[in-house]
């Protein structure tokens, strides 16, 4: 029987991440998107393929490892990477215990790190962790002479984006491979050795009906970020900023497949940056529009770039939430972050976006470098003003990759000590101090800034009046739940002891 060549799997982290919030009312299941798409890359070269979805599955670490010991694979890749930038560094902790797992069961099979947080760090990856090979990069150029070689007899040449260990302990450096330019000519992510019908989409994507949550799917329509915001990692993958996109052609054909395969009505667009080129927008949006499905679509959008035309064909496209990175109110934290846009077209782009009947997922940060008591109680009002039918709400976190991680080895500021801790629901969930407060102090507010918003008269209110009490019952379930906190410290007028959100 011939070796299948590589199996890829997310691990699964919802229960070790997110405790008690891991229930079925409250967290989203994504697709693994960037497994599905080297999948389908490296069937596409011929190579034999599994794909595994852990978290998808409900597999336990026992039982992953042991799937990927029953299929007896060349390479096994555990694919450490969301589909947002906080999303990869949290999920190392299950990575790193899945893979001594899996080295314990299956000795003589290759292992590899890839994703995100491995490529911020693979020199770190490499030794801590212990993968016989970290992927730099996308892996479109690392992963085929990869295999090849395992397939061989030969020794395992320089690889642009492969990370290993010498014989003698030392580290052999990748040279960082170059972007896949032209997406057209990658394959639609192999959906069909995923369990399609596992995926559950957000709760606030669903609020018209929180009912129903799937079927649900992911789709990139674009990779990568032009910008340099100073809290974002997102092109630690790439290596620089930059945007590369896909024809509308290409994106119809995938929405066409999972329509009629797989009935998915909830999508969710992956792009960093979705709502950035009008006339790319318009052209791609009235396509799908002119498709005459029943689509429930979110996707990322910016306030210096969205149009009203924008905004009136997403709308038609069944975009029906947007969500924007407002981070904060003070201009001076906004400054000293690089997050280029003026405050003062906050207002209008609100307005903008509501009018068109599109719901707004508003995201902040707290804690960030210039955050004091008095910035971040003015982003606690702004948020509140707005009054978004959702609302993130972040303490700030040094992510591996990005410049406040850069910033934090440089001045010696206090990190997570365990991968876990990047994670905002973790109880070591540990965000950075900022010039003003300690880390513990900006933990303890934002959990103070999630009651005060979601348990906001004004708030239920709003959503009571646009979704209906079973959502607003909702809602206040999700509110009620406890987290707890190792770091959080008492700070102003409020309490730390109480239940967190």
């Amino acid at each position: 029987m011939t070796r299948i060549d590589i199996v890829l799997l997310k691990p699964g982290s919802q229960k070790l991440l997110y405790g008690d919030l891991s229930d079925f009312e409250l967290t989203a299941i994504e697709p693994p998107f960037w497994a599905a798409l080297l999948a389908a890359y490296l069937r596409g070269k011929g190579f034999s393929v599994a794909l595994f979805d852990a978290e998808a599955e409900g597999w336990t670490h026992e039982q992953a490892a042991a799937a990927l010991a029953e299929a007896e694979p060349r390479l096994a890749v555990l694919v450490a990477s969301g589909t947002n930038p906080s999303a990869s560094t949290m999920n190392m902790q299950g990575a790193g215990a899945l893979l001594a797992r899996v080295k314990e069961l299956s000795p003589d099979t290759a292992t590899m790190l890839s994703g995100l947080h491995p490529s911020a760090l693979p020199e770190k990856t490499l030794l801590e962790e212990k993968p016989d090979f970290v992927c730099q990069g996308e892996g479109f150029y690392t992963l085929p002479p990869l295999l090849e070689a395992l397939a061989g007899s030969s020794e395992i040449p320089a690889i642009d984006g492969l990370w290993r260990l010498a014989s003698d302990g030392s580290v052999v450096p990748g040279v960082r491979p170059a972007v896949f330019a032209d997406l057209d000519a990658l394959p639609m992510p192999a959906w069909d050795l995923l369990p399609m019908d596992r995926y559950r989409a957000h709760n606030w994507h669903c609020f018209n009906d929180i009912t129903r949550r799937q079927p649900y799917a992911v789709l990139s329509t674009s990779l990568g970020c032009p910008y340099h915001c100073t809290f974002c990692c997102i092109n630690a993958l790439f290596g620089r900023p930059g945007l590369r996109t896909r024809s509308t052609a290409s994106v119809l054909q995938e929405i066409d497949w999972l329509v009629s395969t797989h009935g998915v009505r909830n999508i969710k667009i992956l792009d960093e940056m979705f709502a950035i080129n009008e006339k790319r927008v318009v052209e791609l949006c009235d396509a799908i529009a002119e498709r005459g499905y029943d689509l429930n679509i979110w996707a990322y959008a910016r306030v210096n770039t969205v149009t009203p035309p924008m905004i009136e064909s997403m709308k038609r496209a069944g975009v029906n939430w947007l969500a924007y990175g407002f981070e904060t109110a003070s201009r001076r934290v906004l400054a000293a972050n690089a997050k280029g846009y003026d405050p003062a077209k906050v207002d209008a782009v609100v307005d903008l976006t509501r009018r068109a009947g599109i719901y707004i997922c508003a995201n902040f940060i707290f804690g960030l470098p210039e955050d004091d008591y008095d910035s971040m109680q003015e982003t606690l009002a702004r948020m509140q003003e707005i009054n978004a039918e959702w609302a993130n709400i972040y303490s700030a976190m040094a992510f591996p990759g990005s410049k406040l991680y850069e910033q934090a080895l440089a001045k010696d500021w206090p990190l997570p000590e365990t991968w876990r801790g990047y994670s905002q629901y973790a109880p070591e969930c540990r965000p950075l101090p900022t010039n003003y407060l300690t880390g513990g102090q900006v933990l303890a507010f934002r959990d103070y800034a999630f009651d005060a918003y979601y348990r906001n008269p004004r708030y239920l209110d709003m959503i009571r009046r646009t979704f209906g009490l079973p959502t607003v019952r909702h809602v206040m379930k999700m509110s009620a739940k406890s987290l707890r906190r190792d770091f959080a410290e008492p700070y102003g007028g409020f309490r730390t002891d109480e239940a967190a959100s």
